[in-house]
């Protein structure tokens, strides 16, 4: 498979093409359907639900498939911190370090 550099910057331009329009027809989208209850509900909702499959799809995947390691250890550190309401900053450290910890101890 070769590489053109010219398809390349066709794909990102049409990406480019396709983010700015989509932006563009959300301005077009009246203030009255954006302020019903169900829309501010669903749109609550739908935040909370793609960052959950973010956070799985980045602690679960590998290039086999699914895998167990050190990141559900991490998850879970960063997961108590979080119940015991610590700091932002505090939470992604724990995590960090479990990881490493985990790593260290020989947890692929």
């Amino acid at each position: 498979m070769s590489f053109d550099p010219a398809n390349l910057w066709m794909w990102v331009l049409l990406a480019c093409a396709a983010a700015y329009l989509t932006k563009i027809i959300g301005y077009l989208v009246p203030a009255a359907w954006l302020q019903h209850r169900l829309v501010t509900q669903i749109s609550g909702v739908l935040t909370v639900a793609l960052l959950a499959a973010l956070v799985a799809m980045n602690t679960f995947s590998a290039d086999e498939g699914v895998t167990v390691d050190a990141r559900l250890g991490a998850l879970g550190a960063a997961a108590i911190a979080l119940v015991l309401r610590a700091p932002f900053i505090v939470v992604v450290l724990v995590g960090a370090l479990a990881a490493a910890g985990l790593r260290l101890l020989g947890v692929p």
